[in-house]
């Protein structure tokens, strides 16, 4: 009789770790995930950021603006 509740205790102890484990397990995975894509959003964020900041340098005066027109009309033309 001692026997079979001690190994029936160990049975429920083992299934419980196990589901413990895998809960876990599931938990890891998923904040991965979102640090993930939160790391992704962040360089987007990063590189429209940078875009931007580069477009104003390039466009700053009116004859640089007057050149890319000119550059895009003329490839427009072509295709």
């Amino acid at each position: 009789m001692k026997d079979s509740i001690i190994a029936e205790a160990k049975t429920k102890a083992n299934i419980e770790a196990e589901r413990l484990l895998t809960s876990a397990r599931e938990t890891i995975n998923n904040e991965k995930l979102t640090a993930i894509t939160e790391l992704k959003n962040q360089v987007a964020t990063l590189s429209l950021e940078i875009a931007e900041k580069i477009l104003k340098e390039e466009l700053s005066s009116k004859d640089k603006q007057k050149a890319l027109i000119t550059s895009l009309l003329a490839d427009v033309q072509l295709n």
